[in-house]
């Protein structure tokens, strides 16, 4: 009996594993678009990238004579990469806080019952939807010098037009351009903004804190998964200006006479992107604007990663991660 215990199998093994099995192949056809849109669209051209990092091609020849490591040296001793890289990083300092801070200052105000929200609700997120080409043109012609709309308005007190399309104005016309359009983190912040739990807040009411510690203590805590994943985004998106810095340049291909988009562009907004399409598309250096974009993809998971590390810490979950992680382990 004993025996026959031990080796007496359940009648319902078989079909739970079967269940199982048909389980798994149902989930990997229903992610396999994704999966292939991955490896065709992003691992492999990153892959190629990487190849053609180590050569010197033209982008023309079939033949890719090798290069080795000479593309990276020069990534890392050129002045053109540390002061585009500057560049970039000072935009960052100028945008992502304003959008993350400006986004959710608006969401505050407009998830209070105030008079007309629907209206400036829409108002807000229109420039959102806006194409970027289409914005750029709009901004390019507000900030002309001679014809644009702000400096007619700065003529009003007596203000002698600004050059804003070129020099070092250029950056700060780009950096209004760019925060016109937080309407899309004004909607993330609203949706999340309308889960904190109100019994909470009445709570912190009736404890006496005003609408800033309720603010700091409750709504901040709750919020927090989202600002961080909105920092992230933001943070990327930032790091990868290119078609605005473009766009916005008062000169054009047809005027432009040295320099390919280097010529073009102010040197104030030449931002990192810019410098690697200008060495594929002006300079034809395939290899080392490759190298270029291997460099700058490192930098960005090793900063995103350090953003994880260091304001992770200060991020607050309903449910903690790690202790889901363990249990499904466990299981």
């Amino acid at each position: 009996m004993t025996t026959a215990a031990r080796v007496w199998r359940s009648p319902t093994r078989g079909r739970v594993g079967r269940k199982r099995g048909g389980g798994s192949v149902a989930f990997y056809g229903f992610i396999s678009p994704w999966l292939v849109g991955t490896l065709l669209l992003a691992l492999f051209p990153l892959g190629y990238a990487l190849y053609i990092s180590f050569t010197n091609w033209d982008g023309l020849s079939k033949v890719k004579p090798w290069a080795g490591l000479a593309n990276y040296r020069e990534v890392f001793s050129s002045p053109d990469t540390w002061s585009s890289l500057y560049r970039t990083l000072l935009l960052i300092v100028f945008v992502v806080p304003a959008t993350i801070v400006g986004s959710l200052v608006l969401a505050l105000f407009l998830n209070e019952r105030v008079k007309g929200r629907v209206v400036f609700r829409t108002l807000i997120y229109i420039p959102a939807i806006i194409p970027p080409v289409a914005a750029a043109l709009i901004w390019k012609n507000i900030f002309e010098t001679n014809t644009g709309s702000a400096n007619r308005f700065l003529a009003l007190f007596g203000i002698r037009a600004v050059p804003w399309l070129i020099g070092g104005h250029a950056f700060y016309a780009l950096v209004v351009m760019m925060l016109w359009g937080l309407g899309v983190g004004l909607i993330i912040d609203l949706a999340v903004l309308q889960t904190v739990d109100v019994e909470q807040l009445q709570a912190a009411k009736i404890d006496g804190a005003n609408a800033f510690l309720s603010f700091r203590h409750v709504t901040l805590p709750a919020i927090s998964p989202v600002l961080l994943f909105q920092t992230v985004l933001v943070l990327i998106a930032t790091l990868q200006t290119f078609i605005p810095s473009l766009l916005l340049s008062p000169a054009t291909a047809a005027n432009a006479t040295q320099g390919g988009v280097i010529g073009l562009v102010p040197r104030s907004n030449t931002f990192y992107m810019v410098n690697v399409y200008a060495q594929f598309f002006s300079y034809s250096r395939y290899g080392f604007g490759s190298a270029l974009i291997v460099v700058f993809f490192v930098f960005i998971l090793l900063l995103t990663g350090v953003i994880f590390k260091v304001f992770g810490r200060g991020v607050y979950y309903a449910v903690d991660p790690t202790a889901t992680n363990r249990k499904a382990r466990r299981r």
